[in-house]
């Protein structure tokens, strides 16, 4: 296990002599901030904080807005978010009951970025469709 953490420490100063994003960051700090980019990065991560972009939002009217996610994906991903600080969640004592979530400031600091970024996902998607055609055409004659 010591010989592990040797390496990946060996890793990580041969990143920092290369520019590029991994180079700010400390030993102590790597794992963590790639567990962050992990949950942010998240597919359902960016469409539910995306989705909250106009306030507060019903569990129900989330799990309407983003299509292809199951009850079970939005239920983990929701309280990921809450954990982290991204989104708040307030249940009200009615009947019946009403949950909504919302961005707190840190997640509102995240949304000029993750809708860039489904913007462009939106923008190159014929692009890209193109792109792995043509690719998986000419690897399956390999």
């Amino acid at each position: 296990m010591e010989g592990d953490d040797v390496a990946a420490k060996n890793v990580r100063a041969r990143v920092r002599d290369v520019p590029g994003p991994c180079a700010r960051w400390d030993d102590e700090d790597a794992d963590f901030i790639r567990e962050v980019l992990d949950l942010v990065g998240d597919k359902w991560s960016v469409l539910i904080i995306g989705t909250l972009a106009d306030g507060p939002t019903r569990y129900s009217d989330l799990a309407a807005a983003i299509p292809g996610i199951s009850q079970r994906m939005l239920t983990l991903t929701l309280k990921h978010l809450q954990r982290n600080g991204l989104l708040t969640r307030t249940a009200y004592p009615e009947v019946p009951p009403r949950v909504e979530y919302c961005l707190t400031g840190l997640g509102r600091s995240l949304l000029s970025t993750v809708l860039a970024l489904a913007g462009w996902s939106a923008d190159h998607h014929a692009e890209i469709r193109r792109h792995q055609a043509a690719f998986d055409s000419a690897t399956a004659t390999d």
